[in-house]
């Protein structure tokens, strides 16, 4: 009826095994020490980054409002709460 026509193109066989390996990707998969420094890197040091950004400006901030105990409430230029849309991460 309305053309079923199912495989009346021709796959291109670089897809079809583009397309085989993507779905298949978890059975080829080694560590090696490149994938396990990508894997350091996404995972460790890329929050760790943010995480010492976000704390030494907090640490400014109360240093220069002269209250650097350690105690009370933490506020510096970025602020890491949610945000909603049209709100920007810096304060001041």
């Amino acid at each position: 009826m309305a053309g079923h026509n199912h495989g009346a193109l021709s796959m291109d066989p670089a897809l079809v095994k583009y397309n085989n390996m993507s779905a298949n990707r978890w059975k080829y998969f080694r560590w090696t020490p490149r994938t396990a420094w990508i894997s350091t890197v996404y995972v460790v040091i890329v929050p760790a980054a943010f995480a010492y950004v976000g704390f030494v400006t907090d640490m400014e901030e109360e240093e220069r409002d002269g209250y650097a105990d350690g105690v009370g409430f933490h506020q510096g230029k970025y602020d890491m709460r949610g945000k909603r849309r049209g709100d920007t991460i810096s304060e001041w």
